[in-house]
């Protein structure tokens, strides 16, 4: 892994920037001790399935509440209190 201080991290910032792009991790040093690390953004592991957008949302309760729970969470939240 490569070192740089941060005063040389801020005169070749994009050159940097673009070894990060391309896989190289860069270790940025204040005083000659790490402080933090350069390298390329890791996968977001975000799944977005083949429906995305198109799959209507339906209603969980067949019948709106009578509001008890909301009765409940008014009185759990006072005796926190």
């Amino acid at each position: 892994m490569k070192r740089v201080s941060i005063q040389d991290l801020k005169r070749n910032l994009s050159a940097l920037v673009a070894a990060a792009a391309q896989g190289e991790r860069t270790l940025v040093t204040r005083h000659a001790r790490p402080v933090a690390t350069l390298g390329p953004v890791e996968a977001l592991h975000v799944h977005v399935g083949d429906r995305f957008g198109r799959a209507a949302l339906v209603p969980m309760l067949k019948a709106p509440t009578r509001g008890g729970y909301l009765r409940t969470l008014r009185e759990d939240r006072e005796e926190r209190l």
